[in-house]
Order: C-alpha cells, then structure tokens, then sequence
C-alpha cells in the first residue's frame, strides 16, 4: 500500500512522486494543529540527564488534570501509536469488534496477532458477542461522536464478561466533555490519548494509557524505565497547565474550521463531518481531486478504501486558505 493511503504526514514521499511542484507545500494531511503550543523552551538539563520520576509523575499529574481523569489511572507512553501496537501483549481477546472507517492501524494490530476482526459501522451492538470493542472517539476521519452514556453501557456490558471496551481519544483534547476520562481506571475500560494532535507538537511524543490496575502494571513493564523523554516531559507540564492556552486555541479552531467549510463548499466538495482539527469531505472521484491537489502542492488525505472521500486539515493562515481555494476553483 502507498505510504500516504496509510496516512498522512508523508511529505517527502509527495516531493519525490510530484516533482514539479515548485511552490511551498502545504500539508493538510495530518489533522495536527496548525498552530502549536508556543511556549517549547526546554532546559539543557531535560536533554543531558535521564528522566526522574518526579518529572514524570508532574507531568502526569499536569495531564490527569487538564483531561479531569484519576491521576492514578494514567500512565505516560511515548505517543499512543506504540500504545495501540502493545496492546495485543496485554489482552488476550479472540474476537475484537473495531469501528469502521477508522484510524487503520486499530484493524491491522488485532489482524498481526492473529485475533479475529469484525470490522462494523455499529461496534457496540456487539457487546454480547465479542471480547473487545474498539472506536476512536470523536472518530478519525468522519468526525463521528459516541455518547458517554451509550459508551459506559457498552463497558459495562463487557466488563461483567470480562472484555474491553478500547477507546482512542487521540482528538479529545477538542472537547473534554465528550471525553470517558473521569470513568479512569473503571473495570473493562481503557483509554488511549495523544498530546500532539491539539497541541500541535506531534513530534514530541507524548500520550497516555487510561487503565486499571492491572493493565497499568502490564504495560509499563513494556515501556521500561524512561518512556518519555525529558523534553516532552517538561514542555508537556508546562502545556497541560496553560488552560487560557487551551480554551483559546478551541475558539481558534472552531472559526478555523467554520472558514475551512465555507471554501470546501464553494470547490463543490461537502463537509459531511470533522473534528476541529478536519473536514472529512464527500466529492466525486475523491482520488483525481487528490491528485489534482497535490500537482498544486497541497497535501490532503485520501482512503483505499472510498474513492469519494478526502479528509482535509486546516490551513495555517490566509495564503494556505487562498491557494487552496484557487486549486479547487480549478477542479470544479
């Protein structure tokens, strides 16, 4: 499979297949925050001395705190990619019921370790059936949203048999009240969150495991001593505790996003869902309007599995917003 039908993000695989392209691209592949968390000065000493467990369990504190979850029931990873690549080492179910669409990588862990996969718009009618049940809340890419209340009977279900219910809240950061973060460390529940898709600092790798007990203790034991790296660690204190940051970058983002639609709409793509951070798109031959994009140098995410559909970040000031609207005024 190409590596941008995986996912977005891969701009040096763009250079070399559109290489006449000579203006600055514009990558609008990713769903990150085109506007990161400013204040990134680090210490010299976050770089030349390994990790303490002070400065971990601050940061985790910071985190707990920002996401209204019991600071006991979280624990720090290095980005929740590696998480959901671990997680087959720390249960053990034989039939796993995974949202579809959704972020690819949640099917094809389950599939590597040879676990049955039911791949279902609907996953939690399967409470009774399965053994684990995975979603990303919101969703990625369509934007879809699961109620807390719908979520929480569907854990408990599980957990009186014994499963999980997995939730991925990689863009829970948009919308802390749409978050399962205070149920932490509830039997049958686990949680997955991402720091740099909100604040923008993707690079920095940083996430977290909401869990019980038990699964905690599993999988930091896969983690070893010093998961996180100093650097994230200290600019992560300092971003989960900037709350006037937080509910200003929201404010930011939603009239972003508001702008993003109006443009889409006048190149004669429809926004039928998003986060704040994207649009998913519906648009006839989703792949030659792909295309299309990228000989003007810009970057946007299609599926192999739909070829009606893109999703689409947003851009990072007026200029990416005008090139955008001229590429798609000529696709029409």
């Amino acid at each position: 499979m190409s590596r941008d039908l995986h996912h977005g993000g891969a701009l040096d695989l763009m250079r070399e297949r559109f290489p006449d392209v000579t203006a600055p691209w514009i990558d609008l592949s990713t769903g990150i925050n085109p506007w990161p968390y400013p204040d990134t000065d680090i210490t010299p000493e976050s770089l030349a001395n390994l990790p303490t467990e002070a400065e971990c369990l601050a940061c985790r504190d910071a985190m707990a705190r920002a996401i209204g979850a019991p600071k006991e029931a979280v624990v720090l990873a290095p980005g929740s990619e590696l998480l959901i690549r671990l997680l087959p080492e720390i249960i053990n179910p034989r039939t796993v019921a995974v949202l579809s669409p959704t972020y690819g990588d949640h099917h094809a862990v389950w599939r590597r370790a040879g676990v049955e996969v039911i791949e279902t718009a609907n996953p939690l009618d399967l409470a009774d059936d399965v053994e684990a049940i995975v979603i990303c809340n919101p969703n990625n890419p369509d934007g879809r949203i699961f109620s807390l209340e719908a979520l929480e009977e569907t854990r408990a279900q599980l957990a009186r048999r014994g499963g999980w219910l997995i939730v991925d809240e990689a863009y829970g950061d948009l919308n802390p009240a749409q978050s399962l973060a205070s149920l932490g460390g509830s039997d049958g529940l686990i949680i997955l969150r991402s720091f740099g898709k909100f604040f923008g600092l993707a690079g920095l790798r940083l996430g977290a495991l909401i869990a019980p007990e038990d699964i905690r203790t599993t999988m930091m034991a896969h983690l070893g001593f010093w998961p996180v790296s100093g650097a994230a660690l200290e600019i992560g204190i300092r971003a989960y505790a900037d709350l006037d940051w937080q509910a200003k970058i929201r404010t930011e983002l939603s009239e972003a996003l508001a702008r993003l639609k109006t443009l889409l709409l006048a190149g004669s793509l429809d926004p039928v869902g998003s986060t704040q951070l994207f649009h998913y798109a519906k648009v006839e031959d989703a792949h030659s309007v792909w295309q299309h994009l990228a000989q003007h140098g810009i970057y946007v995410r299609r599926f192999d599995w739909s070829d009606c559909h893109l999703r689409i970040g947003l851009p990072a000031n007026p200029e990416e917003e005008a090139r955008l609207a001229a590429a798609l005024s000529l696709s029409v």
